[in-house]
């Protein structure tokens, strides 16, 4: 599908966050555009509408383009503070395919690395951020730098219905052990499970990763009576192929809770919810001497 890149001059990149993401452990959320070109079907971010910082066309013709803001780099060099714990992004991939030819993330990162804040961490399903690998481990060498990387399924029949602008699922799982050799903290994000062999998808993210696993279901309005909810294109594909179950918040228990079973019975951390998103903002393995190292630098800073 193609998509066009218009852009913006924003007065701020740095929001202080509320609800979900704050009931994480997060203080702040990165969100460096505006729609995402990955459009993928089930997305939220088009449900919240206004209260996502969207505009009409944005939730009306979704992931057929993107407003990158392009000065949010040194809007965030000035905005960064060391007791900062930032999600980048709740509203939009950082690494959507528009960021190929955008390139807003290197100079987001290199604020990052310039003045660290306590926490920062990418949430992506996107094998473009092996383009930054360098400048996330140099991050990564001065805070505590975590990677949300989302494998949702593990079929690709599955993932070409569903989300057909994302990479391949063998192709993200690549992606997952390329940043882990690199020695980036990374947890793989089962968000939104997708119809799948759970203990398949559980298996492999406890295999590729060191880390704790997050998931999460569908968002489906019987159990959030308001607020950002799963898109109805996600619900027809549902029902069109017979995987109406999938939609059942019961049946997400069973599911969530057979995956829980199988990561805690081989030593590991599994949660959903705000609760799971919180292993992401805790200081990550690498959290240690790059930390230290951290401090050092900002020890008589001034911030503006």
């Amino acid at each position: 599908m193609p998509f066009h890149i218009l852009e913006t001059e924003s007065k701020s990149i740095l929001s202080p966050v509320s609800g979900f993401i704050l009931e994480a452990g997060f203080t702040h959320s990165l969100t460096p555009a505006r729609n995402c070109t990955f459009g993928c079907t089930y997305c939220y971010v088009p449900t919240m509408r206004f209260q996502g910082g969207l505009k009409k066309e944005d939730w009306t013709h979704w992931g057929q383009f993107t407003t990158v803001k392009r000065n949010a780099p040194e809007l965030l060099a000035k905005a960064l503070r060391p007791d900062q714990v930032i999600y980048c992004s709740p509203l939009t991939d950082p690494y959507q395919p528009a960021e190929a030819e955008a390139e807003l993330m290197p100079g987001i990162l290199e604020a990052v690395a310039a003045k660290p804040p306590a926490v920062f961490t990418i949430q992506t399903r996107g094998p473009l951020i092996l383009r930054d690998l360098d400048l996330i481990r140099k991050v990564a060498a001065r805070t505590s730098l975590r990677v949300g990387f989302s494998i949702t399924t593990d079929r690709d029949d599955v993932r070409k219905v569903f989300e057909p602008h994302c990479a391949p699922i063998d192709e993200r799982w690549r992606t997952v052990q390329l940043l882990c050799g690199a020695g980036i903290d990374v947890s793989v994000t089962l968000a939104p499970i997708l119809p799948c062999n759970p203990e398949i998808l559980v298996s492999r993210a406890l295999a590729t990763t060191k880390g704790p696993i997050v998931a999460d279901p569908f968002h489906v309005r019987a159990v959030k009576r308001n607020g950002a909810t799963t898109r109805e294109p996600a619900h027809g594909i549902c029902r069109h192929h017979g995987w109406e179950r999938w939609l059942d918040p019961d049946y997400h228990q069973e599911v969530l809770q057979d995956m829980k079973q199988i990561a805690n019975s081989a030593g590991r951390e599994f949660g959903w919810g705000p609760a799971g998103f919180g292993f992401l903002a805790r200081p990550g393995a690498n959290a240690g001497t790059s930390r230290k190292h951290a401090e050092s630098d900002i020890v008589g800073a001034v911030f503006p």
